[in-house]
């Protein structure tokens, strides 16, 4: 079951869209107006916050030193979600302040130092069976995100 609203979706898409630059109309003197430095994105591109999702598996994302990363990877009771781990080093793990339903892992951190870290979640590709010679698989399904602090 989805519960992300398409309003954080956008939000979402939006912050996590390429860096590109922007040219104003010009003051008076007919120099280009400089935009003013945004809160969320550093000179190098680096996001302030990043939210993440399953449909992130693969992606590297950066994000600025003190910025944030925050994650929710739904899933269901029959095929849950394993704690997301960290590895490596530049987040420290807070409060993601989320009510997890069964089979959700969420997870939050700040980033706190320049470094790379990978985070890491799996769950079974299918779920259990639930009468006697039901089909099942061994199977799991990786979820994994890098994250640069810039």
């Amino acid at each position: 079951m989805r519960r992300t609203t398409p309003l954080a979706l956008t939000a979402t898409a939006l912050l996590l869209a390429g860096c590109g630059t922007q040219e104003g109309t010009g003051s008076s003197g007919g120099e280009p107006a400089t935009p003013p430095p945004s809160p969320t994105r550093s000179a190098a591109g680096c996001a302030g916050t990043a939210e993440l999702t399953a449909a992130d598996r693969g992606r590297t994302v950066c994000v600025v030193r003190g910025g944030e990363v925050r994650l929710t990877l739904d899933g269901t009771k029959a095929r849950p979600w394993k704690p997301v781990t960290a590895s490596g080093t530049g987040l420290e793990a807070v409060n993601a302040g989320f009510v997890l339903q069964p089979g959700d892992a969420t997870a939050a951190y700040r980033a706190v130092a320049a470094g790379t870290v990978r985070l890491t979640s799996s769950r079974p590709l299918c779920a259990e069976p639930t009468a006697p010679g039901g089909v099942s698989c061994e199977g799991i399904e990786e979820w994994a995100v890098t994250v640069r602090v810039g």
